[in-house]
C-alpha cells in the first residue's frame, strides 16, 4: 500500500475519521428536510394569512414530493461519484439544496412550495446524500456499519437542531419565509465548503494491518455485484421491500409529528395551542436523539447480527409503537414513547439498508447499487404521505393510519424471513455469516 497517502496531513487510519465528521455535518444540513413536520404548521398559518385554505393533503405534497424526487435523483447521481469525483457531485447537490430552501421562501401556495422546496430541494438532497456514505464506506472496509452509521447520524439529528433554531428565530419575531431564506443561504455555503474535503481512497487501499477475512470452507465466494446483476437477485427485492416499509413508517411519523402531536396532546387535556406547539418542539429533541444516535448502534448491530435479524427487530418495535399510539390516542406518554420508537427505527433503517447493500452486493459498485435500493425510500414516502393525509381528510384523524403501519410491518417480517439472505454464486454449497468487511 502507498505509505504516502495522507488525509488532512495525517495517516489515513486516523484522518479517515475526520472525513466521517465532515460527512456527518453535510448530512446535518441535508437532513433539515426532516423538520418539515414542525415548519408545516407555521407554513400553513402563512398560507391562511394570505387568503388560502390548504387541506392536510395540500400541505403534505411538498414533503412527499421532496422525498420522491430525492429517492429518484440518488441513483442517477450515484455513477458520477466515481466518474467526476465526490467533491463535484456534493457541491452541485449542496448548491441545489440551498437554492431550494431559498426559493421556497417565495412560495405563494402549497403548489408552488411543492415545486420550489420539493423538486429543487429534493434533487439537491438526492445528488449530495450518497457522497458522504460512499466516502465513509470506502475508507472503512473494516468498520463499515459504524462509519456509515456515524455519517448518517447527522441526517437524524438535523430535525432537532433545525427545530430549535426555527423556534429561536420565530421567538425573535422572524417570519417563517425569512427563516427559510436564512436556512437556504446557510446550507448553500456550508455544504459547498465541506464538499471540497470529500475524497475516495485509491483503488485497493486497505487500513494498515487489516486483511479481509478468509471465507470458511464451503461458503459462497465473495464477489461484487454490478447493478444489472443485483436486480436479478431475490435479495434485492427483499431489501427493497423491507426498506420501503421501514421508511414508510418512519418518514410518515416525521412528517405528521406536529399535527398528530396536536391531536394527541389536545386529547390529553392540553387545550392551549401555543402550549402544545412548545411541547412538540421540545419533544422533537428526544425523537431526533433516537433517530440520529441510534444509527451507529444499528450499524454495529447490523455488522454483528446481520440485516435480516435487525430488520425483524425494527418491525417488532414499530408494531409495538403503532399499537401503543392507536390504543392511547389521548395520551401524552403514548405520543412521546411511540414517536420516539418510530423515529429511532427509521434512523436504524438509514443504516441497515446501506450496510446491507455492502454486505449483500459488495463495495465496488455500492454507490450505484444503493441508489437503486434507495428508490424504496421515495416510494415509502409517497405512499405513507398520501395514505396518512387521506385518512386524516376522510376520517378526521390520523389514528387509523397506525394500524395500517402495524399491518405492513408484519408483512415486512415475513419478507425479511423469506428474502433477506445473502446472494450466492451457483457453486456455493453452504450459507455463511458475512459482515461488511467481507466485501472489500
Amino acid at each position: 500500500m502507498d505509505s504516502n497517502i495522507k488525509i488532512f496531513g495525517m495517516p489515513p487510519e486516523s484522518g479517515r475519521w475526520l472525513l466521517v465528521i465532515v460527512g456527518m455535518i453535510i448530512h446535518l444540513c441535508l437532513g433539515a428536510v426532516h423538520a418539515y413536520g414542525v415548519i408545516r404548521i407555521p407554513l400553513l398559518d402563512h398560507f391562511k394569512s394570505i387568503g388560502l385554505s390548504p387541506s392536510t393533503t395540500d400541505m403534505t405534497w411538498p414533503y412527499i414530493t421532496l422525498y420522491m424526487v430525492f429517492a429518484l435523483s440518488m441513483p442517477l447521481a450515484g455513477p458520477y461519484i466515481q466518474k467526476i469525483g465526490p467533491r463535484k457531485v456534493a457541491m452541485i447537490g449542496g448548491a441545489l439544496v440551498g437554492l431550494g430552501w431559498l426559493a421556497a421562501s417565495y412560495a405563494t401556495s402549497p403548489a408552488t412550495l411543492t415545486v420550489l422546496y420539493g423538486v429543487i430541494g429534493g434533487i439537491g438532497v438526492g445528488i449530495a446524500y450518497g457522497v458522504p456514505i460512499a466516502v465513509s464506506a470506502s475508507w472503512f472496509p473494516d468498520k463499515c456499519g459504524l462509519a456509515v452509521g456515524l455519517t448518517v447520524l447527522g441526517f437524524g439529528f438535523s430535525s432537532a437542531l433545525i427545530t430549535q433554531i426555527n423556534k429561536f428565530l420565530a421567538a425573535g419575531g422572524m417570519e417563517i419565509m425569512d427563516i427559510l431564506r436564512l436556512f437556504g443561504v446557510a446550507f448553500f455555503i456550508i455544504i459547498i465548503a465541506l464538499s471540497m474535503l470529500m475524497t475516495l481512497p485509491p483503488a485497493g487501499w486497505r487500513p494498515a494491518g487489516w486483511k479481509p477475512p478468509v471465507p470458511k470452507a464451503g461458503c459462497a465466494i465473495r464477489r461484487d455485484f454490478m447493478p444489472n446483476e443485483m436486480i436479478r437477485t431475490k435479495t434485492f427485492y427483499g431489501l427493497w421491500l423491507c426498506y420501503g416499509i421501514g421508511t414508510l413508517a418512519g418518514l410518515t411519523a416525521i412528517g405528521i409529528a406536529g399535527p398528530v402531536g396536536h391531536d394527541m396532546l389536545a386529547g390529553a387535556g392540553i387545550t392551549d395551542a401555543a402550549a402544545r406547539t412548545a411541547l412538540i418542539s421540545n419533544l422533537i429533541i428526544p425523537f431526533a436523539i433516537f433517530n440520529g444516535g441510534g444509527r451507529p448502534i444499528f450499524g454495529v448491530l447490523t455488522d454483528k447480527l446481520g440485516p435480516r435479524n435487525m430488520a425483524i427487530i425494527t418491525y417488532v418495535f414499530v408494531i409495538a409503537a403503532c399499537l401503543l399510539i392507536y390504543t392511547n390516542y389521548a395520551s401524552q406518554m403514548a405520543y412521546t414513547i411511540g414517536f420516539t420508537i418510530l423515529w429511532g427505527c427509521f434512523g436504524g433503517w438509514l443504516t441497515i439498508a446501506p450496510t446491507a447493500n455492502v454486505i449483500f452486493f459488495g463495495i465496488k459498485d455500492s454507490a450505484r447499487n444503493y441508489g437503486l435500493i434507495f428508490t424504496a425510500y421515495g416510494v415509502g414516502a409517497v405512499i405513507g404521505g398520501i395514505v396518512s393525509s387521506q385518512i386524516k381528510d376522510i376520517m378526521g384523524a390520523f389514528q387509523p393510519f397506525f394500524l395500517v403501519v402495524a399491518a405492513l410491518s408484519l408483512i415486512g417480517i415475513i419478507v425479511a424471513l423469506v428474502l433477506l439472505k445473502p446472494s450466492t454464486l451457483p457453486t456455493a454449497t453452504a450459507s455463511c455469516k458475512v459482515s461488511c468487511q467481507n466485501y472489500r
